[in-house]
């Protein structure tokens, strides 16, 4: 009886584990992809973030300013995310099991997994800006 059971649930198993890695990958892809966004922004605007401490801006100021971007970008993604996947739940209904497609504690959950991966991400290219040499950047003109 248990080899039948072991059996009967194996394929479901499966499709488990293997939902689970696609899941992670995704996350990994979506935070590496976040931070390459992000330094590339901060490299075209490293001129214009000089100039900002060269003129007195505070280090705080110029972190909020990249986070603001990076997680505004974020925002829109997981408010896109988070409908797309409201709308898609039911067909996905046969790979869940003792939940629904919208169960507000695992949207919430999973929205706040990927917003503190958005914010690592953002704060490693934000935190770079912050260590720009105003005078280094002035020169480089």
């Amino acid at each position: 009886m248990d080899e039948a059971f072991g059996r009967s649930v194996a394929r479901p198993r499966f499709l488990t584990v293997l939902l689970g890695v696609f899941a992670v990958l995704a996350l990994v892809l979506a935070a590496v992809g976040t931070y390459g966004i992000l330094s590339y922004l901060v490299t075209e605007r490293q001129q214009e973030i000089g100039i900002r401490m060269a003129l007195g801006a505070a280090r705080g100021g110029v972190l909020w300013l990249v986070l603001r971007q990076g997680l505004l970008l974020a925002g829109l993604g997981l408010t896109l995310g988070v409908t797309g996947a409201i709308l898609v739940g039911r067909y996905l209904q046969t790979l869940l099991f003792g939940i629904s497609p919208s169960d507000p504690a695992t949207l919430i959950m999973v929205t706040g997994v990927i917003l503190i991966t958005a914010t690592v991400a953002c704060l490693i290219p934000a935190l770079r800006a912050t260590r720009v040499n105003p005078l280094d950047v002035l020169r480089g003109e």
